[in-house]
């Protein structure tokens, strides 16, 4: 496994070069792993990825597995002890941002059916598969992912912005933007052909 071609930004570090191999760019459908990703990436924000999926597990010990519909009833009190739990980023707005979002997610939930339809009506139903050769080519952020964040805070979420909301995208695999000498690119490619 040591000589496969990988994106760059994953390191050596076995969570992330794990993280990149078996999660990043693959498409997403499933609501409860959409939420997942959606509050991780909020945490994210201003920090690197890697301190995130670190604490990944902790984030599922504080948020009730990360039940949208659990996060969405929790209380003040729940969420002051959350804060006191070294295993999430203790930042009080990222905080009670989960639980906003999760209140906001069940009502997109609610309205489309699903937020899966929600947020893949945007692409089509089909994953945007980029060709890129360098990271300095990958964007921080697109058009895409500013109609969607716009979107997003019309509909009540915080924590996302259009360069968090890109994030979120390549993370459920909206797009592929695995380096064409990625060996992950055409598998992520492959994966989003038609609807599994």
């Amino acid at each position: 496994m040591g000589t496969m071609s990988r994106c760059g930004w994953c390191g050596s570090d076995p969570l992330y070069v794990a993280y990149h191999d078996e999660e990043w760019g693959v498409p997403v459908r499933h609501d409860p792993t959409l939420f997942e990703f959606l509050v991780l990436e909020g945490a994210q924000a201003g920090l690197s990825w890697i301190t995130v999926l670190r604490k990944r597990q902790g984030y599922h010990a504080s948020f009730a597995g990360l039940d949208p519909s659990k996060v969405a009833a929790f209380s003040d009190a729940e969420l002051e002890k959350a804060l006191l739990n070294p295993g999430i980023v203790r930042n009080r707005l990222k905080v009670y941002s989960a639980r906003k979002n999760a209140q906001a997610f069940m009502a997109i939930q609610a309205s489309a059916g699903s937020f899966s339809n929600y947020l893949w009506h945007y692409v089509d139903d089909q994953p945007i598969t980029n060709h890129w050769r360098t990271l300095a080519e990958v964007p921080a952020r697109t058009a895409l992912s500013d109609t969607i964040s716009k979107d997003l805070k019309k509909q009540g979420f915080s924590f996302v912005g259009s360069t968090i909301v890109y994030a979120y995208m390549q993370a459920v695999g909206l797009v592929n933007d695995h380096l064409v000498s990625c060996f992950r690119h055409q598998t992520c490619a492959q994966l989003g052909r038609g609807r599994p």
